[in-house]
């Protein structure tokens, strides 16, 4: 076996198929463990983390008296190098060593049917090559963008010094994370989207609580404006807007999407590579393309999810389902305060695919459970088909909703019957009674 990209489903798929008695090698040109252990997931949850539990503390009677200070950013920002590793990935080798996976350094491409060439090295699979190359972040062609020296993700999030103020173009899940995270430094902040509201794939709500929250913390959200050209005098860069106005900061940020890293890897194209359900490209049964790079749902955990089909698949299995996970089922967490949890359809994309829609609102804090963790904002929406009477969408926004997600996943995905959940019972006081006041909205 070949696996090309060594980031978390490269690493799955290559552990997996060696713990099977195959012979695996993983070519990976920068660091292995991949964008979300360096640039991206790990190092912004820790910049992300320290802010959220400060503005949760401040709304808890006794313990907002003993919060007197600031955040120590210098100390947040040792901790993410701790995170990760200081850009070192001599603790991810290991993992691949102890399982027999060999690792090629450098950039690999198909050159004929199972033939990866890496540099000088030309490697030929017997059984399979998977491709697991990723994306890289989009910079939009913004007159004078490119040459005002822009941020993305990686310089974000990995940050020696703090700015005064920064500029942050694109309003979707890195856009309001970053802006959080830097909110909660003291940077001024500017946030340019050119919808019209932020967050814009998930339920109106979020993004009007989300907004809300940013807005208080002082960020200046400036929603149904473009930025149509950038410069740069010395340290300052310029933003001009569509409405003609023009903002100012130390550095910009660009959070405009995400470019599949597919050209270059000896494939007839250069964006998303289609994929059947069991991860396979068409007409090609030895080639395998799982994470980003497929475009089906770009999440980590959603790469790890695909690599352990391919992986299965390769040896014979089967672990294919009538809906597969990384569709409507894709559970996605936006680690802003307050949080966005959701999993599933939004209430107006079911009713885009034709179900016949319920929708039942319950307030994150209105129960027993939320009295102790002071007074926040939230909404959470569950989203029903009326007709097959199973959850098939939710939508959670509140202080720490992440870890309710995963029991809607379970609703969602195995398309549980209402009347049977019902008898799974949330604990008291726990914020989980949110489950019970949407049975009680039913009647059931």
């Amino acid at each position: 076996m070949v696996v090309v990209g060594a980031g978390p489903g490269g690493e799955v798929a290559a552990g997996r198929l060696a713990e099977a008695g195959l012979s695996v090698a993983i070519v990976e040109a920068d660091l292995v463990g991949g964008e979300c252990s360096f640039y991206a997931c790990m190092p912004s949850k820790s910049l992300l983390r320290p802010g959220a539990l400060l503005t949760e503390a401040r709304r808890v009677p006794g313990v907002r008296e003993a919060v007197t200070g600031q955040l120590d950013v210098p100390a947040v920002l040792r901790h993410r190098d701790e995170v990760i590793n200081n850009l070192d990935d001599g603790g991810q080798v290991p993992w691949l060593v102890e399982r027999g996976v060999k690792l090629f350094r450098g950039w690999g491409r198909l050159d004929g049917d199972k033939r990866v060439v890496v540099g000088d090295e030309v490697l030929e699979a017997r059984r399979a090559v998977i491709l697991a190359g990723g994306t890289t972040p989009t910079i939009p062609a913004i007159d004078g963008l490119a040459e005002a020296n822009p941020w993305t993700n990686r310089e974000a999030t990995t940050a020696k010094e703090i700015p005064a103020s920064l500029i942050v173009i694109g309003g979707g899940v890195v856009g309001a994370e970053m802006t959080q995270a830097y909110a909660s430094f003291g940077t001024r902040v500017t946030l340019v989207e050119g919808e019209h509201r932020l967050l814009s794939r998930e339920e109106e709500f979020a993004c009007v609580q989300v907004t809300e929250s940013l807005t208080e913390q002082g960020v200046d959200i400036r929603t149904g404006q473009t930025a149509k050209s950038v410069r740069r005098d010395g340290d300052q860069v310029s933003v001009t807007l569509a409405d003609g106005s023009t903002v100012t900061a130390d550095r910009v940020l660009v959070a405009a999407g995400r470019t599949p890293q597919s050209a270059g890897l000896g494939l007839d194209t250069d964006g998303y590579v289609q994929v059947d359900d069991r991860m396979r490209v068409p007409g090609k049964d030895w080639l395998y393309v799982i994470g980003d790079l497929n475009g089906r749902a770009l999440f980590t955990h959603m790469a790890k999810y695909q690599a352990a089909i391919a992986a299965t698949d390769i040896l014979g299995g089967d672990m294919v389902e009538k809906h597969l996970a990384d569709g409507p089922g894709s559970p996605r967490v936006i680690f802003t305060e307050p949080q966005v949890a959701a999993v599933g359809y939004t209430a107006a994309a079911a009713e885009k695919a034709g179900l016949k829609v319920r929708v039942v609102d319950v307030g994150t804090e209105a129960n027993a459970g939320g009295a102790f963790t002071g007074t926040s904002r939230g909404t959470c929406r569950f989203v029903l088909d009326e007709d097959k009477g199973v959850l098939v969408g939710a939508t959670f926004v509140g202080t720490e909703v992440a870890d309710f997600l995963q029991a809607a996943t379970i609703a969602v995905v195995g398309e549980v019957p209402l009347h049977r959940l019902r008898h799974a019972i949330p604990s008291f006081p726990t914020r989980s009674e949110i489950w019970l006041y949407l049975f009680n909205s039913l009647g059931i």
